[in-house]
């Protein structure tokens, strides 16, 4: 057993799918689009250009600190983070430091010692950067991206294990779902992570004097590799009499291994000062009450509602809470199966088994009132070239070669028919459509 333990914290950024970007009128639905074609001054950082804030922006950053239970902040500011990289066309980003929009709430976690209350020190409001893209010794920038909403939640160092950051980064993911705030497709680079690792001698309160950040990582199974990886690295490089410095590190999946990318900076280094071409935000209490009473039930207290109202199983209301059109299916099949005397757990595992695993005579009525899941190889097929026209990023993504976004495609097949397909029937003809 080692005699050292992980301290970790988590900074995760979503972007928002507003229909404008954060500071500009152009589209902020960039993905698949002809490079730099969803420009203009604003977000170019042109001589004169001013910016302006979007409102549904600040609602959407409102709504995820509220369902973390943040506090928000009566006045924020936004602030100017200098520094240089060819992505950022002002030579700074528009970001929020010391005043935040949303400030101190918690989510609970499971690892494996059990359940753990993580902090939440803030959620704010930021832009995000244009896309580097390196192509044979050159490197090309696409500003498409430039000034599209984001949101970064930052947490305190509370994580002491992998599974806890696993489950901490799949319920955010969920929550932005939930919320309607973000697709959150981290193929796409929807929702970015960022993991700040030091290690300490076990049974040590003081934080290390240090911390390495792990930046960029685009998916779960990548981000739990890393970590993992990086704590191994650091106490062995501690075990061997080295010291540990501050830097930032990227994640090589072919060796995988983390590398240097550089040292990494300090608040101080960014030079914050007020963005002077901005007003403070000044949110009304009665603001905050409107998109408080908006929001929807939250996914984990919906899986305690479904437990406790229904008679579910853990696992079963987790499924069905998973999506929030799942869950919504679910339960208007329960209210309409109280007029047939289908018990809802009936429900949940034909639902979830995607098969008749009950009695013929309740089998016959969850057919009578349209439960059942959609066979008809012609049907399944009219549903894909609809899921395929719909969703042309997607279907050109599969066409590169990213085949992981089948899944997305089967997952939007779900959402159309309310979770009435059978998802590996569609998968076939989906790859069968796609070639």
């Amino acid at each position: 057993m080692s005699k050292y333990e992980p301290v970790m914290g988590l900074e995760v950024h979503v972007e928002l799918n507003t229909k404008s970007k954060m500071f500009c009128r152009c589209s902020a639905d960039y993905f698949g689009e002809k490079p730099n074609t969803h420009t203009c001054p604003v977000c170019l950082g042109l001589p004169g250009a001013l910016p302006y804030i979007n409102e549904k922006a600040i609602e959407g950053c409102m709504k995820i600190g509220l369902a973390l239970g943040c506090k928000v902040a009566e006045v924020s500011r936004f602030e100017r983070k200098n520094y240089f990289y060819p992505d950022l066309a002002k030579g700074y980003q528009i970001s929020q430091y010391r005043w935040p929009l949303c400030v101190r709430g918690e989510m609970e976690v499971v690892g494996l010692e059990g359940k753990r209350r993580i902090r939440i020190n803030r959620a704010h409001q930021e832009e995000d950067t244009g896309k580097l893209s390196h192509i044979g010794g050159v490197t090309l920038i696409d500003f498409n991206r430039s000034g599209v909403p984001l949101v970064e939640i930052v947490t305190e160092p509370d994580f002491t294990d992998t599974a806890q950051v696993r489950d901490y980064a799949k319920k955010l993911q969920q929550l932005f779902r939930y919320l309607g705030v973000s697709n959150a497709d981290m193929e796409r680079g929807d929702m970015r992570l960022e993991a700040n690792i030091s290690v300490r001698p076990v049974g040590q309160k003081e934080l290390p004097p240090y911390r390495v950040e792990l930046k960029n990582i685009n998916s779960f199974r990548f981000m739990v590799a890393a970590i993992e990886y990086e704590i191994k690295r650091q106490i062995e490089a501690l075990e061997r009499g080295e010291k540990l410095t501050q830097e930032t590190r990227g994640w090589n999946e072919e060796k995988k291994e983390t590398y240097l990318q550089r040292s990494k900076e300090e608040a101080h280094d960014y030079r914050y000062f007020p963005e002077p071409d901005l007003p403070e935000l000044r949110i009304s209490e009665s603001e905050i009450q409107r998109i408080r009473e908006s929001a929807p039930e939250l996914p984990w207290k919906k899986e305690t509602r479904f437990m406790s109202e229904y008679g579910l199983s853990e696992s079963n209301a987790k499924i069905l809470s998973e999506s929030k059109e799942m869950a919504e299916f679910f339960e208007s099949s329960v209210e309409d199966g109280r007029k047939l005397g289908v018990e809802p757990r009936q429900i949940a595992n034909y639902i979830i088994n995607q098969k008749p695993d009950i009695s013929v005579k309740v089998a016959e009525k969850i057919k009578v009132m349209d439960v059942g899941v959609i066979g008809d190889i012609g049907e399944l097929g009219r549903i894909a070239e609809e899921v395929i026209s719909e969703n042309p990023d997607l279907v050109e993504s599969y066409k590169k070669g990213k085949v992981t976004v089948i899944q997305a495609l089967v997952g939007a097949a779900m959402r159309k028919t309310g979770g009435k397909v059978d998802a590996g029937k569609v998968r076939e003809i989906l790859e069968g459509k796609l070639g």
